[in-house]
């Protein structure tokens, strides 16, 4: 059973007007000590069994161009030095070991420096992401109208700022389906595709995606892992989803709160998972609240 208690997530994004509590009803019903089953429990499923021919939302294009514009993800100074190792080949000052020289880019450098320094050398090399990025979007039937396209605009925006980064996105309803597998590179605007033409329909099983973010993060080498919850938080099936949020290196949640939300929820699970809270009611809010999140 829920018990209401113990300190809240830090808010970085203060609400506008919002009042404390969750939907109506309070918290989310509580799970009993029975053995669930897998269907109580939601599964993975394969996106090519969930996608649907569902007409695209111009709307939603328009407001991940707009949160794009505004997204200035940043990491900490040691997560920006690379990391050499398996991965994406990048011009790099030579430190002493690299697979080839950039003869062009060395160059360029020469030209300026007639006299250079081995770090004037630009070689190319292959570098790791030094951070896992899990997205868990929330497409259940409560996630309608203004809350479905600040989600998909959201993670449209994310794929394309986070390229180089290790990424997952899970999309969640009363079962989940990963719309991208790290080590596999999709484009932005597939990803953003795929979760267009999942129905926001169901109940919502905030467990079954956090915990598939939680094994595909403990799967990774990387030193810097994070989730980011989107979601209303209005859980109503699968397990308690704080079992779950504890099993995570740090989860940050992104709270829509335009209608039915349970505030509660979301901040405790962003306690637990010791990230931030972020309460959204509109895409303009949604860039200033993930550069906040994804601060180091």
């Amino acid at each position: 059973m829920y018990a209401k208690g113990g300190s809240l997530a830090q808010v970085v994004v203060p609400p506008e007007g919002e009042e404390p509590g969750g939907p109506a009803g309070g918290a989310p019903p509580p799970t009993t000590s029975k053995t669930m089953t897998t269907a109580e429990i939601g599964e993975s499923r394969r996106l090519d069994e969930v996608l649907e021919d569902t007409p695209p939302d111009p709307e939603v294009r328009k407001a991940v161009q707009q949160i794009a514009s505004r997204l200035a993800v940043r990491r900490s100074a040691a997560a920006r030095d690379a990391e050499r190792g398996p991965g994406r080949p990048r011009s790099l000052p030579y430190q002493g070991d690299a697979d080839e020289i950039d003869i062009d880019a060395t160059l360029e450098v020469l030209t300026e420096r007639p006299v250079p320094e081995d770090s004037d050398i630009i070689v190319r090399t292959r570098v790791r992401p030094r951070r896992a990025v899990a997205l868990i979007v929330d497409v259940s039937g409560s996630m309608k109208g203004e809350k479905a396209r600040v989600a998909a605009a959201t993670v449209g925006a994310l794929a394309g700022e986070l390229v180089d980064e290790e990424l997952t996105v899970v999309a969640f309803w009363k079962d989940c389906a990963m719309l991208t597998v790290p080590g596999l590179r999709v484009r932005a605007s597939q990803v953003l595709d795929d979760l267009l033409h999942l129905p926001t329909k169901g109940l919502t099983n905030v467990n079954v995606g956090l915990a598939v973010a939680a094994r595909e993060l403990a799967r990774s080498r990387c030193r810097e892992r994070v989730a980011v919850l989107l979601s209303d938080c209005v859980h109503n099936a699968g397990p308690d989803p704080r079992d779950a949020a504890a099993r995570l290196p740090r989860l940050h949640v992104m709270l829509q709160i335009d209608g039915e939300h349970d505030a509660w929820l979301g901040a405790e699970l962003a306690r637990i998972g010791g990230g931030r809270l972020a309460p959204v009611r509109s895409a303009r809010q949604v860039a200033p609240a993930l550069n906040r999140l994804l601060a180091p």
